[in-house]
């Protein structure tokens, strides 16, 4: 958590904001909305962003049946049913990190991203769309603070 803060307070430094004083869960979703905000975000921040928020989904979604990978930062094992344990689970879920942290805070749906060929989903359990976004969709104009609680 200590990277992820660390990363958080330099983009927004970046973003002439002031470092983030909120919980560790709201800082992973402000991490997310900064590296968004920026219009070149730096690495260690979408970095940190996109780890921080796989790992919140993997624990709201515990399991093995679904691999959500966003290379090259991270991957997951999330929702219940049939373990496997050599080779490729039965479903996989992947895109890049900007489209990740896009559908992670709502800026994007699911189902826009899965029809627009920005996610690549496979497998009976790969419908993300009742998991995300992981938190409320911001206000408009007030991105940045509504993640500070």
């Amino acid at each position: 958590m200590r990277r992820l803060r660390g990363s958080l307070d330099e983009q927004l430094s970046a973003l002439g904001e002031a470092p983030f004083e909120g919980g560790d869960e709201a800082a992973v979703a402000a991490c997310a909305e900064a590296v968004l905000r920026a219009d070149e975000p730096l690495r260690t921040a979408v970095k940190a962003a996109v780890r921080g928020s796989l790992a919140v989904l993997a624990d709201r979604a515990p399991g093995h049946s679904l691999e959500v990978r966003v290379p090259p930062y991270g991957a997951v094992q999330a929702v219940e049913g049939p373990r496997h344990t050599r080779g490729t689970p039965p479903g996989v879920v992947e895109t890049d990190p900007l489209t990740w942290l896009r559908v992670a805070t709502g800026r994007l749906s699911w189902e826009q991203a899965v029809s627009g060929h920005l996610v690549r989903a496979s497998g009976a359990r790969s419908d993300l769309s009742g998991r995300l976004p992981l938190w409320p969709v911001p206000p408009p104009g007030g991105a940045g603070r509504a993640a500070r609680h």
